[in-house]
């Protein structure tokens, strides 16, 4: 996979989420979570995230669970300029960028480097709703 996030520091083990049986999903793909604790590609801006895959999911092999990180120090590639301390959010498929801009985000994680675009930065996975400050 192209800019597949790295695990730097695992702080956490893995958590099972539900995934479609049809879908191949490579290790290292930022997830979006649907309802009921589903994970899938993160391909937009802003989506609430699941987290990290941490293993591959073979599309059709009849497995309809999937190791996700939801915490960890990763690296992960930007889309745009990311300051330290920004709060990152998905952006277009396994690409992160800065949550400042949004009036309320679904945060992935917290800058722990600076980068511009297509620079890769370590970033802390800690995934939650942020509202930003004004």
């Amino acid at each position: 996979m192209v800019r597949e996030a790295t695990l730097i520091v695992e702080t956490e083990l893995p958590i099972g989420f539900t995934c479609a049986n049809g879908t191949g999903i490579e290790k290292g793909t930022i997830l979006k979570m649907a309802d009921p604790m589903t994970a899938s590609y993160a391909n937009a801006t802003n989506q609430i995230p699941a987290g990290i895959a941490a293993t591959e999911k073979i599309a059709s092999d009849g497995k309809t669970k999937i190791g996700v990180y939801r915490h960890g120090i990763f690296k992960g590639t930007c889309s745009g300029s990311i300051a330290i301390g920004d709060p990152v959010i998905t952006a277009e498929t396994n690409f992160i960028m800065t949550g400042l801009a949004q009036s309320g985000v679904n945060r992935l994680g917290t800058a722990l480097e600076a980068g511009a675009a297509t620079e890769t930065i370590l970033f802390e996975l800690n995934p939650g709703y942020m509202v930003a400050t004004v």
